[in-house]
């Protein structure tokens, strides 16, 4: 997606060699006309698939989800990393390693909204060692529900995490790959 790379050259910031900051466009100031885009680019890309709903994690990939959504017509379920009073008892549950916080989450995701009758897409911001994926597929699982793919917006293609998840069978869509940050400087995957 070239409108993508462009924004990411012209606001994207390269931080302690390997970390991509694009939170002023991407996740913590959003650009709402360019996830417009991003929506319609993932519609296009799973268009032939029987999507019936589409599942990411807090907090990042939730306006991501929720625009591409609008194109599939689907909810949107989220896995949440915080327990809580008012979620359901009744959960999938599995944990997961958040490279860019050093920190282990246990998702969740309410057994009301996943079960085997769905086909479900798997949005997310970015895609690094492939943790937070492996989650939420594992929870995809345990629902006995179809994991169509994984629409990502950067992958982080010099990191283990997509071929991590391609070699296990997960249909992996990025809109674009980084082959590199060495030096402060982008390199696109051609």
């Amino acid at each position: 997606m070239e409108l993508l790379k462009q924004k990411i050259l012209r606001e994207g910031r390269v931080e302690n060699g390997d970390i991509l900051k694009v939170d002023s466009f991407l996740n913590h100031q959003i650009d709402v006309e360019l996830l417009n885009e991003i929506g319609k680019e993932f519609k296009k890309r799973f268009a032939k698939d029987n999507i019936n709903k589409i599942l990411t994690i807090e907090a990042s990939g939730i306006a991501i989800a929720c625009i591409a959504a609008q194109y599939f017509n689907v909810p949107v379920v989220f896995a949440k990393k915080t327990e809580s009073r008012n979620l359901d008892k009744e959960t999938y549950e599995s944990n997961v390693y958040s490279y860019t916080k050093d920190k282990k989450y246990k998702i969740r995701v309410s057994k009301r909204y996943i079960d085997k009758s769905d086909n479900i897409l798997i949005i997310d911001d970015f895609l690094a060692n492939g943790k937070a994926l492996l989650g939420l597929k594992d929870i995809i699982e345990q629902a006995n529900a179809n994991l169509i793919g994984a629409g990502i917006v950067i992958e982080k293609g010099f990191q283990k995490g997509g071929d991590l998840l391609r070699n296990d069978g997960v249909r992996v869509d990025s809109l674009v790959i980084i082959d590199s940050l060495e030096n402060g400087c982008i390199v696109f995957r051609k």
